[in-house]
């Protein structure tokens, strides 16, 4: 849903637009690849070049290596850019959009920021059933894919949202349900 409200409720994105995604390889950038993918956008994004094979095959048009170019000379005319980096990256992308273009973050230290610019482009996530069902229409015929980085139990929740834990390819899952013997 995070990425589905950033980049089609905040971003506004159309069919035919251009949308830079930071951070695409993590677990909100893997979905918002593959959703700005099937809703017909021209979609780049920022990754390693680890990633790189990786976000292509999710969807991605064209890839930059943050590490190796700096994607605001490469990318200027952006309809939208989802930031889910922050910092830096966050200031770097209002060079990259064109002058109607959009920028949507969650990286929360945005929220601290006292430049408009910044506080609107900012947002939290909106619990929402029926786009959640939409998502789950998509998954279960296929058009998106889960990416599971790592299962693990219920107890060790707030491990797995402990900020050092998130990094990498898509999403921790918590097993809220033992499966072995049932």
């Amino acid at each position: 849903m995070t990425a589905w409200q950033g980049l089609f409720d905040r971003g506004k994105l159309q069919p035919g637009q251009k949308v830079l995604i930071h951070g695409g390889a993590g677990g909100v950038g893997s979905f918002a690849i593959q959703l700005a993918a099937w809703k017909g956008a021209f979609v780049i994004t920022t990754v390693s070049e680890a990633d790189i094979s990786f976000v292509r095959a999710l969807g991605a048009r064209e890839v930059i290596d943050y590490r190796k170019v700096r994607f605001e000379e490469l990318v200027t005319d952006a309809d939208l850019v989802l930031d889910l980096v922050g910092g830096d990256t966050l200031r770097a992308s209002f060079r990259a959009v064109k002058p109607a273009g959009r920028v949507i973050t969650l990286a929360t230290s945005s929220e601290s920021e006292t430049d408009p610019k910044f506080k609107e482009a900012f947002f939290i996530v909106a619990a929402n059933a029926n786009q959640l069902m939409e998502i789950t229409k998509l998954i279960d015929t296929g058009v998106l894919r889960a990416v599971v980085r790592e299962v693990l139990p219920i107890d060790a929740a707030a491990q797995a949202y402990s900020p050092t834990k998130i990094k990498g390819r898509g999403k921790t899952v918590l097993q809220v349900v033992d499966s072995v013997g049932k």
